[in-house]
């Protein structure tokens, strides 16, 4: 359990914001670091404590701002460094933190440091980038496949070698290997803290060091379940060699003591994107003494069947697989993932803004979850994502999810001058679903939301009380509480679209503190308590 003199990542709440898709200042079409400044006080309101904003460096956006060529500047489509710190500085003034994207794995292919690790094998930087020769026959090194498609190896003709990208060929995978190239990765982390970033979200966290034989992949068996979304050819193995070896963990408990060097007024916070649904491998990212990511990040909601078992079934197996101490998380989606509104439908979005926010753990919500934002539909002509023009008829186009805030019902939904076009389109239903319209709706899902934050922040038992879940319940019901020394809380949630009838008589009596309907508030007997269809409540106890 943790005290309210916890460090702030404990007892915060994340908001991801995906900077080209959150505020437009200057009417290019693309979301900036100034209109991000610009909406800082409904981030406020919100109530979230910190903001975790994907990458906004230079780049030539093959990938969006994941293919850098400049670790330690603003790309000017965003603003400038002057900017980003205007905004450390005015967040910090609303107490809210600042958490950027660490991109560690690759950088782009027009990088100063690969372009001189091609220009020849002599090269002093040659080695900062993995590269290996063709075998007797001229295929690439080894069987490794890119998560963007095709091999993962490309051939430089101009040096007669392969360099390996595990994303897009504009991508190619830094060599941590070498210890000039750690050295310069944990400058840049040195040149943020300086700038008074509170921490990072690290980027294909469990890629950055590969076998290093360069051994081939196993094949995966048809028996062997793929743990993911369909990625076609990629799920063809098993990724045995190419990601996550061993050699990681000492990479992340050094980077996790430089940040400790920065800690001593506020803690500095450090949230990897690791991709394993093994989770005993997935637990080892804490570290051992929990010295390495102070939490990996928990997708299992995203993949998880949307049921009262199955969720159930996800949170109990995270509690029995944390190392002692460790803090858990939870996300509903992000940048790379379906909304959680287009996986599961409106009523049970509300159902599942519920549960992310009363668990035991840090919650991160993505930009517009709180209002109720769906996939937008992508005409072809207008798509951007790589990863649909590389692997068409997947399904893995990730634009749908990346749309533009929706402010408000004018033009563009407040995200852009009338006059421009935004870079994404916009759904339909932006009028309605929006900012402006929400706040003004005591029962809009913004309102739900903001309630909730409110409810969570004030209450001990929900930022730092136990988990316990209760037994004896409907199959269509997940029903836990929440517990300090001083507050209890039931937390009952229906799966289902049917009334479900719930006796808890040894559990006394309760006030309804909050509805996902909004319309419930009375002093209740648990003997018998009544849940409508898709319906979850927070409920005080009495003490018995």
């Amino acid at each position: 359990m943790i005290s309210n003199t916890s460090p702030w990542w404990q007892h915060g709440i994340i908001y991801q914001i995906y900077p080209r898709s959150f505020k437009d200042s200057n009417g290019d079409g693309i979301g900036d670091l100034e209109g991000i400044i610009s909406q800082l006080d409904y981030l406020t309101w919100l109530g979230v404590n910190a903001l975790w904003l994907s990458p906004f460096y230079p780049s030539p956006m093959a990938d969006f701002g994941y293919d850098i060529t400049d670790y330690c500047a603003v790309d000017p489509l965003f603003g400038d460094l002057k900017t980003c710190d205007r905004l450390i500085e005015q967040a910090h003034q609303r107490d809210l933190k600042v958490m950027l994207d660490f991109v560690p794995n690759h950088t782009s292919d027009e990088h100063p440091w690969f372009l001189l690790s091609r220009s020849s094998r002599q090269n002093s930087r040659r080695d900062w980038y993995i590269w290996a020769d063709a075998r007797p026959d001229g295929s690439p090194p080894n069987n490794w496949l890119s998560v963007m498609g095709g091999s993962a190896w490309e051939w430089d003709a101009s040096t007669a070698q392969y360099y390996l990208h595990t994303f897009l060929t504009k991508q190619p995978d830094l060599n941590w290997r070498n210890p000039a190239v750690k050295a310069a990765m944990f400058d840049v982390i040195r040149f943020w803290l300086e700038r008074g970033i509170d921490g990072f979200r690290v980027d294909a966290a469990h890629y950055i060091l590969k076998d290093p034989a360069l051994r081939d992949n196993p094949l995966n068996s048809s028996v062997q379940q793929v743990l993911h979304k369909p990625m076609g050819d990629y799920d063809s193995q098993v990724h045995l060699y190419d990601s996550a070896h061993s050699d990681v963990h000492a990479v992340y408990r050094e980077l996790r003591q430089l940040l400790n060097t920065y800690s001593t007024t506020q803690p500095r916070f450090l949230l990897g994107e690791v991709h394993i649904f093994n989770r005993e491998v997935w637990a080892n990212y804490y570290g051992a003494d929990l010295d390495e990511l102070h939490m990996p990040f928990n997708f299992d909601f995203i993949r998880t069947i949307w049921n009262a078992r199955d969720i159930r079934q996800s949170v109990d197996d995270l509690e029995a697989h944390l190392p002692p101490g460790a803090w858990p998380n939870y996300v509903l989606g992000n940048h790379d993932e379906p909304r959680i509104m287009t996986r599961v439908g409106s009523g049970m979005a509300r159902l599942a803004m519920l549960l992310l926010l009363t668990l035991r753990g840090t919650p991160t919500l993505y930009y517009g979850d709180e209002i109720g934002m769906h996939d937008g539909e992508i005409p072809p002509e207008r798509v951007s994502d790589p990863m649909a023009k590389n692997r068409p008829g997947l399904g893995l186009g990730r634009d749908p999810e990346r749309t533009p805030m929706q402010w408000d019902g004018s033009p563009n939904a407040g995200f852009c001058l009338s006059a421009s076009e935004p870079w994404l389109p916009l759904p339909a239903d932006y009028q309605q679903v929006n900012v402006a319209v929400e706040q003004e709706d005591p029962y809009s899902l913004l309102s739900f939301t903001r309630r909730l934050i409110e409810l969570r922040r004030s209450a001990l038992a929900l930022t730092a009380g136990s988990y316990s879940p209760i037994e004896e319940t409907p199959a269509a019901c997940f029903v836990f509480r929440r517990q300090s020394a001083e507050q209890s809380y039931l937390i009952a949630l229906n799966f289902s679209g049917e009334e479900q009838a719930l006796a808890l008589s040894e559990l006394g009596r309760g006030r309804i503190i909050l509805s996902t309907c909004l319309d419930r508030g009375e002093l209740i007997d648990l003997t018998l308590l009544r849940l409508r269809g898709e319906e979850g409540l927070v409920i005080a106890l009495e003490s018995l």
